[in-house]
This record gives C-alpha cells, structure tokens and sequence, in this order.
C-alpha cells in the first residue's frame, strides 16, 4: 500500500482532561431523515457506536454555534437488515453490514446515498485506489469465551490458528497454557460473516500476516459480531473474536444495548497479554499483530476536492477537523473505549 500523508496538525493538543459521555448507546439510526446535503455514513459494526456518539455530539457543536446551514452528520447501524433510504432523494439501498459491505455501498453509490464507510480493517489491493482511508482510533481484536466455560484464559497466537484452521478441535489439544489442563470437549469456533472487517483482521493476525482460510469444523452459523448476546454463545466451548475495544465500550462505558453486550462471553487474553489494562486498551497488546487502526473511508476526489462538500468532509474528517482535534471527540473515542491516534496520525490517509 502506499501512504499519503494528510494534513499534519498545526492547532494545540487536545485536552487531556476528557469529558465523561453519558452512559448507555447514542442513538443509532438517524432520528430525522437527513438532508440531501448532509454526511451520511454505514458499514462497520466495530465503529458504528462510537461513530453515532460523533454524530449526536457533532451535530449539538454545529447548534450550539448558531450554524444552522451546514451538513450534520449521521451514520446508520449495520443492523438490522433491510433497505434503507439514507437521506432525501436518496435510493434506497440494502443495508451495509460490516466493513466490506460498507465500503461496496460507498463505490456503487454516490454522494447523494453514502458520503463515508465505517471500515475496521485497512485498505486491500481489491480497494480502489481512490477511496480515501482515514485513521481516527486505535483497536485491537482478541477472542471471547463463554464466562465460565471450558476455555482458558489465555491462548497462543499458534493455539488460535490450529483452532481457526482445524488442527485444534478438542481442549484436550492445548498444552502450552500454564495451569491449564482442557476437557476431552470440542471446541466450537464461531467467526463473523465474510463482509466483517474484524473477520478480516483477525484471520490474518492470527495467521502472522497473511490470513488464514477457516477450516471445515468452523461454525457455518455466523454470529453479528461484538454481541455476545446471541443464544448460541450459551455454550462452554464457544470460541470468537471479539473488538476489545467495542468490548470496553460495552463492560466500562456502558454502551450497550439489548443485543450489544459482551452477553454470555468475557474476553481472554493472547500469547499471555490481556487486551485490557487499567479499564482501557492494552499498550502492550495494541502494539502486537492484534492492534489495528480504525477507519473512516471517502472518495479521495470529495475529500480532496473543492466546493461545500469538500469543506464539509475536512471539518469532520481531516487532521485538523472535529474528530482529530475536538476535546469532545477525544472523550467519546476514550469512552467506547479505543485509543486516541498521535497528533500527526489522525486524519492520515491511507489508501491500496
């Protein structure tokens, strides 16, 4: 891939004293039918929370200063399925769900549907060179067992991946975790649908690099990912990825709803270092194979063009726009629980 660097920041730091944000989920769907000027975005689970929060919260900046003409901006859950009208004038479109489903919606349509997609995985070489991927937060992908159940507290990246491909199917197998002595149990791994960018990352970290193809035992039926809520978890040899950021969002946030909870899971460590530390993000864990950056994608002839959208897509996404440089932004990231990028990360864009 390569990378081109975006606008560095050239304001002050932003507040490192963060507002609290209330608990419990913004809203998720738009409330109003928006505008045909307004930034309308859809596609990852992952980030669809936090993205509502920034909607919510964007928006009440644009009201308190008396700015009743600019674009708002709104963002549409993955879920449920169904067609969507995504603002006035618009076609109605299949809802994306997932990264992948997001970021096809945004090149099948144009401005007048989808203005951005929520993506949880980088940029791939099927991406079109001009979507636009920009940096905004910091995650990192685990896995989840049920609470209770026959799964240890902590599997290698090599237990994963026998796990992921089949050569692991049985507790039994696992050797390398200290203490740990598995059930003659099988393992039932589950994994989100193939438009899930967390599916996505989390195949090629735990093949090093290079994804791996999930092997026969993995479960056919694939749970929405990040909700631990689904019926099926209710069994002690559950296996699943799991957002540790969305998974702090929910536990020490509060943000969750009656379907986006941690549920039945509690989430576990990997190669013997816990996602979370302190009630945040993980360091530490972050820095391996399983952090990942988070992304907001828009056609780079928008983002980079002139005229109102233009202006519109820098104020929200670019390095010296609201997400990158609003205090109140930074508490939201902090709250659903990822990491704030670097001063000079945010607003990155990186593209395949």
């Amino acid at each position: 891939m390569r990378h081109t660097a975006a606008k560095l920041f050239a304001a002050a730091a932003i507040a490192t004293s963060l507002a609290t944000v209330a608990a419990g989920q913004a809203s998720a769907d738009p409330t109003v039918t928006p505008a045909a000027q307004d930034i309308v975005g859809v596609g990852s689970d992952t980030i669809q929370a936090v993205l509502g929060q920034f909607s919510t919260d964007y928006n009440a900046s644009l009201t308190a200063a008396g700015d009743t003409t600019s674009p708002r901006l709104y963002s549409y859950d993955a879920t449920p399925a169904g067609n969507i009208t995504t603002k006035t004038g618009a076609t109605s479109i299949a809802r994306p769900n997932g990264s992948g489903a997001g970021i096809t919606a945004l090149n099948n349509n144009t401005s007048a549907t989808v203005n951005f997609a929520r993506s949880s995985r980088a940029p791939q070489s099927t991406d079109p060179s001009t979507d636009d991927f920009v940096a905004f937060a910091r995650d990192a992908v685990s896995w989840a067992g049920k609470t209770g159940g026959n799964a240890p507290a902590n599997l290698s990246t090599a237990d994963l991946n026998g796990i992921y491909t089949c050569s692991i199917t049985n507790w039994n197998q696992i050797t390398d975790v200290s203490g740990y002595t598995g059930p003659n149990a099988a393992i039932d791994a589950y994994i989100p649908q193939v438009n899930s960018g967390t599916r996505a990352f989390f195949l090629q970290a735990i093949g090093g690099g290079t994804a791996v193809t999930p092997g026969s035992c993995v479960k056919a039926y694939t749970p929405e990912e990040n909700e631990g809520t689904d019926a099926v978890f209710n069994d002690v040899n559950a296996v699943f990825p799991y957002s540790a950021a969305h998974y702090i969002g929910q536990t020490v946030g509060g943000h969750t709803t009656t379907t986006d909870a941690p549920g039945y899971l509690s989430l576990r460590s990997v190669d013997g270092t816990n996602p979370i530390a302190s009630n945040a993000l993980n360091p530490a864990f972050t820095a391996t194979n399983y952090g990942r950056t988070v992304y907001n994608v828009l056609r780079d002839s928008e983002l980079n063009g002139t005229g109102t959208l233009s202006t519109a897509l820098q104020n929200i996404f670019g390095g010296t726009g609201w997400i990158c440089s609003s205090s109140t932004a930074a508490a939201d990231i902090a709250s659903y629980g990822f990491q704030a990028l670097p001063l000079f990360a945010c607003g990155a864009v990186t593209h395949s």
